[in-house]
């Protein structure tokens, strides 16, 4: 396999068609560039839909799909996806590349048709937001008391489920029988039986991130899900990310993206169970250094604030606790800035963390006392 060509052969100006979910009909898009260095394929889909199509002569005269939908005006779907062209798409044929300018949008999943069912929905007058009947989105919780009234919901092709502390993929597989995508998250989430997604024999894509219990046997094996072209996992056990890796590598040539990060030992994860910033760890531009100090800031944060709320709750102290802890990361950051979006997000998410801590050990409220670190935080961040 060369490292200067897509894995499963593709060329700018080919046309590729898949079956769309959404449109219950095949669609087309067109590639119209390839980086080998950032390994991404410019994608422009393409306003059309129709019977499975055997050549682009059976397109017609076909055009770029135009987004005027909500708030695109009028912008070509036009973007730039792994260049790993997945094992459902079909090259029919080439054309002419219908567009020139480069794409300067990023996703890594290729469409399906789901922007041209939108566009469709919004030109018929239909101002409401448009709920494939086939994708569900649930919490662990409103999923189990589906599980307890033994509710099967056949119909359902895409699922994700969010915020999962403990899921049984067995009873899963019982109430969703013809998934084809399934994204599973949660924080430190326990996974049981999994071993039993090899059942959904239809499965095209898994996406499991940050949740443990699953070793190298629950594996998901090729050759029970044959049509599966995307395996994205991210925080999970070091041997199931092994054995995924193992079974799956051979098969992005045939059109599979493989995406594994994050593979923790159970020693991390002993050790990591109270860190709230522990998604930091190993995440592309965090430098490993950095990391680390912001870990142990948290930390003297933490034992700082709890010292204070459990001496009496001095919030002059308490602010200064804040404001040193801005202080602190805005020195990280000018070092090599790593604080985005996100980042900030998380840090904020820190300090409710650690005061959540705090107002368990000192068994009282403490809705002062984390409004004065944050207040500290806030007066001293540049971030």
């Amino acid at each position: 396999m060369r490292r200067d060509q897509p894995p499963r052969p593709v060329a700018v100006g080919d046309v590729v068609a898949v079956y769309s979910d959404a449109l219950g009909a095949w669609t087309a898009s067109q590639v119209t560039g390839i980086d080998v260095a950032e390994k991404c394929a410019a994608v422009l889909e393409l306003d059309w839909s129709g019977p499975e199509p055997a050549t682009v002569a059976d397109l017609g005269d076909v055009q770029p799909l135009r987004l005027t939908h909500h708030s695109w005006g009028g912008k070509l779907s036009h973007c730039n996806r792994s260049w790993v062209l997945p094992r459902s798409f079909t090259v029919i044929g080439s054309l002419p590349s219908l567009v020139t300018a480069p794409s300067y949008s990023y996703a890594s999943v290729w469409g399906r048709g789901e922007q041209l069912a939108l566009q469709r929905h919004w030109d018929s007058g239909d101002r409401e937001d448009w709920n494939a009947p086939y994708a569900l989105t649930c919490t662990a919780d409103e999923l189990a008391a589906e599980h307890t009234r033994g509710i099967v919901r056949a119909g359902v092709k895409h699922l994700t489920v969010r915020g999962i502390t403990r899921l049984d993929c067995a009873r899963l597989v019982s109430a969703f029988p013809d998934l084809t995508r399934l994204s599973l998250s949660g924080n430190l989430g326990t996974l049981t039986s999994a071993a039993a997604l090899n059942q959904l024999a239809r499965l095209q894509a898994l996406t499991v991130s940050e949740l443990f219990g699953m070793d190298a046997s629950d594996c998901l094996l090729p050759r029970h899900v044959p049509e599966v072209e995307e395996v994205s996992l991210y925080g999970i056990p070091a041997d199931y990310a092994a054995a995924m890796r193992k079974a799956w590598r051979s098969h992005v040539r045939h059109g599979v993206e493989l995406d594994v990060r994050g593979a923790r030992k159970p020693e991390w994860l002993a050790a990591n169970a109270a860190n709230p910033l522990r998604d930091w760890d190993g995440r592309e531009h965090i430098p490993r250094t950095a990391y680390r100090k912001a870990v142990a800031q948290y930390e003297a944060t933490r034992d700082a604030f709890l010292v204070e709320v459990t001496g009496g709750e001095d919030h002059g102290n308490i602010v200064e606790i804040g404001r040193a802890f801005g202080t602190a990361f805005n020195a990280l950051d000018s070092r090599s800035p790593f604080i985005e979006t996100v980042e900030r997000e998380e840090l904020f998410d820190a300090l409710d963390f650690l005061a959540d801590e705090a107002q368990t050990a000192a068994g009282r409220e403490l809705t002062a006392a984390r409004a004065a670190l944050i207040e500290g935080a806030n007066s001293s961040r540049d971030w």
